[in-house]
């Protein structure tokens, strides 16, 4: 599935996303500041999260409650300087949840995905709006 959006459009692009019935795990991929962190929170709005949400730069992962008692994990491997640190949050346990995991720059931890992800890749297109494509 490939979108061209506008930010106004980004929860009609979650509601189209979730309708597609990806993958729990989800790989996000594209530039610092492409939106990849903004898409996340209205998945997560979409899946009935009413928490505040933000990136996890810092933290590494945050959790939340959807609206049908399932959690949510968002995680941001940029920091990451080894898949080891991703190992000592527990990483594998979240991955294999049965939770919905989306997860920024996955490519810090190719090791340790599991063998069924959804990717999603967002990239820059004309007059500020922006490209997605969901495998």
């Amino acid at each position: 599935m490939e979108i061209i959006f506008s930010l106004d459009e980004i929860n009609q692009v979650a509601k189209k996303i979730i309708l597609e019935k990806p993958n729990k795990v989800i790989l996000f991929h594209g530039n610092m500041g492409v939106g990849k962190t903004t898409l996340i929170k209205a998945l997560t709005k979409e899946l009935g999260v009413t928490d505040a949400t933000s990136s996890p730069t810092f933290s590494l992962v945050n959790e939340y409650q959807a609206d049908d008692n399932q959690k949510v994990y968002h995680f941001d491997m940029y920091r990451l300087k080894s898949e080891i640190e991703a190992l000592d949050i527990g990483i594998e346990d979240y991955l294999y949840s049965g939770n919905w995991c989306f997860i920024e720059w996955a490519e810090k931890i190719p090791n340790l995905l599991p063998t069924d992800f959804t990717t999603i890749t967002l990239s820059e297109s004309v007059e500020g709006k922006r490209n997605l494509r969901l495998i």
